[in-house]
């Protein structure tokens, strides 16, 4: 079944919040999720309550992508708990359409072609598997690793921190050009270029803070508030 890639995201984002408080309690797990409509927001709540905001990101020059373990691991929450993929596969399992796959050493439904309908830049995308054409479609963390690291995650377990950077509640397949763009930005610093997605963005950003428990700086909560402003009303 066919799905934009604007459809699902309410679900998600309260997925991340279950998830995310799990994981803290160190038991919680997620699985692919689809299906569910535009996030709401009840007028005149706080959508950043629960969450720590500071005056300004500090930048550290400690920050280490492999304090957070392998790049992509198969203790996630797939569906029944490991499946014998790694996270970026089950990823493009969940995002892409019209998927096809082929059985690799790592994974035994790796996806060898599909179709992105990228949230970030409303752009259709052809993946194709390979070094250089699959880097057209990114795995990007909503929450950036480095951001997460100067904002507290350095004091976290190497459990904790492999946890949060294999959670699928905090990844999503997008656009490669427009994911390198963000870098490891926060939204006070950038945001989809697609303003059509900056609802779901921000309902999904703040749901991952909040459940792991990570401040964010003055800008990026006051573009969060602004951005979910363009929520529906519920």
């Amino acid at each position: 079944m066919k799905r934009g890639p604007l459809l699902w995201w309410a679900l998600f984002a309260v997925l991340a919040v279950i998830v995310a408080v799990g994981v803290l309690a160190g038991s919680g797990r997620s699985g692919p999720v689809a299906g569910g409509t535009m996030p709401t927001v009840a007028p005149g709540s706080d959508v950043l309550a629960g969450v720590a905001v500071v005056r300004e990101r500090i930048r550290g020059e400690d920050y280490r992508r492999a304090a957070f373990g392998d790049a992509w691991d198969d203790d996630n929450n797939a569906p029944g708990g490991r499946n014998g993929c790694d996270t970026r596969n089950d990823i493009l399992n969940r995002d892409l359409d019209d998927k096809t796959h082929v059985s690799t050493k790592r994974c035994p439904q790796a996806v060898a072609g599909g179709t992105l309908r990228d949230p970030y830049t409303n752009a259709t995308i052809a993946f194709v598997r390979g070094n250089r054409v699959g880097a057209s479609v990114q795995i990007d963390h909503l929450v950036p690793l480095a951001f997460a690291w100067d904002m507290g995650a350095k004091d976290w377990t190497d459990e904790m921190r492999a946890r949060f950077a294999n959670d699928p509640a905090n990844l999503l397949a997008v656009a490669g050009g427009a994911n390198q763009d963000k870098g490891d930005q926060p939204p006070g610093a950038w945001m989809p270029p697609n303003t059509a997605f900056w609802c779901q963005y921000a309902v999904a950003f703040i749901a991952v803070v909040r459940g792991y428990d990570l401040p964010v700086d003055e800008a990026s909560a006051m573009r969060l508030r602004e951005a979910s402003s363009a929520c529906p009303a519920g």
